[in-house]
């Protein structure tokens, strides 16, 4: 059964519980993209001999590729998607060598640069000469990275936009102004023109605190915040030891990232005392590379079906209701959706007001949730 409460006008008065970090390491604070590369071509060996014993895998590679003309950064990054091999099993940069061994190479296939038109359906909810707004579905990626040369929302805007897009984010990511994950819904803005794409810049890099911008996402999270609302104030980095994942880092080590949170609905089980899930609202004060999903689990509280961060929480699915079980297996990505997005237009300075409801899937499992089937 489901416990509403009333959402407050802004999600920032809410009563505020600042987050404490806790002291976590990490080494690297720039984000990727999805993590995935592209299939590889042949490979090429390199036999490492007595004078390279001891030698870092990353410093052998660098001299030994001379001719190739790879940086030792580039090929870091190589190393860490694994495309590289010790004797056919994956290493790390640091990883000393012994006389003997075989080290192989397989370079990603080259790919053209510039993406391409293609027919992708879109769901524009706003568009005029300077920008338009998409609610994107879950599991479209934004821009062309490795592993999604083609098939992202950049193609579809490519053959929607023609050449009217702004050129300001670069030929692979035109009129880009900001991203939302591959399996996160929801609103988001693309620029037309270079004035457009420059006023929206300065807009979403302040994220309201002094221009007015609201951006609001919905969330089905597991259990009950102790509070009805509060705010997240922990620094952002990359993971320690998984890269495919962002994590709360001391301050000095990270990016200053702040959400502002509220609890819209809660819902129960029979025979339990305390709520099994909750509809969140999450406003942005900054935007980082998975900010919700990451300070939700600070909090305590992940996002239902998460595949990265609600690990740990995989053992309270059977306590859920049949339905609400099986709308949750079948949901296959976590439950964030960017609701709401409010913002003067950057040319005409006409506030732009746009919601977004709960899309089928993840309104599914609300309601699963809210009935206790």
């Amino acid at each position: 059964m489901a416990t509403k409460r009333k959402p407050k006008a802004e999600a920032a008065e809410a009563d505020k519980a600042e987050i404490v970090s806790p002291a976590l390491e990490d080494d690297t604070l720039e984000p990727d993209d999805e993590g995935i590369i592209d299939e590889p071509s042949a490979g090429q060996s390199y036999r490492v001999r007595e004078e390279d014993s001891g030698e870092r895998l990353d410093r052998f590679l660098v001299r030994v590729t001379a001719e190739a003309d790879l940086s030792r950064t580039r090929l870091k990054s190589l190393i860490d998607q694994g495309v590289v091999a010790i004797d056919g099993l994956p290493a790390t940069a640091a990883t000393k060598l012994r006389a003997g061994q075989n080290v192989t190479l397989v370079l990603p296939e080259a790919v053209d640069p510039v993406p391409h038109g293609e027919d992708i359906p879109l769901n524009v909810v706003f568009e005029d000469d300077h920008l338009l707004i998409i609610d994107k579905p879950a599991g479209l990626v934004v821009h062309p990275a490795a592993g999604h040369q083609t098939g992202t929302l950049v193609n579809a805007l490519i053959a929607h936009c023609g050449t009217s897009l702004s050129g300001i984010g670069g030929v692979r990511r035109p009129g880009i102004v900001h991203r939302l994950d591959k399996d996160t819904s929801g609103l988001l803005v693309v620029a037309k023109t270079n004035a457009a794409h420059r006023g929206l810049t300065k807009l979403f890099a302040d994220h309201g605190r002094e221009l007015p911008l609201v951006r609001t996402y919905f969330a089905l999270v597991w259990g009950l915040p102790e509070r009805t609302g509060g705010t997240i104030e922990a620094a952002l980095g990359r993971h320690p030891t998984d890269r495919q994942r962002m994590a709360v880092v001391p301050s000095d080590r990270g990016r200053f990232a702040v959400t502002h949170w509220e609890v819209l609905e809660s819902y129960s089980v029979p025979d339990r005392p305390a709520p099994i899930a909750s509809l969140i609202a999450c406003t942005l004060q900054t935007g980082r590379t998975h900010q919700i999903r990451v300070h939700m689990a600070h909090l305590g509280h992940p996002v239902l079906g998460d595949p990265l961060y609600a690990k740990g929480f995989k053992t309270k699915e059977p306590l859920l209701g049949p339905s609400a079980r099986a709308r949750l297996q079948s949901l296959g990505r976590q439950a964030l959706h960017a609701g709401i997005l409010n913002f003067p237009h950057p040319i005409t300075q006409d506030m732009i007001e746009r919601e977004s409801e709960l899309p089928e899937d993840i309104e599914a499992l609300r309601h699963a949730l809210e009935t206790g089937d």
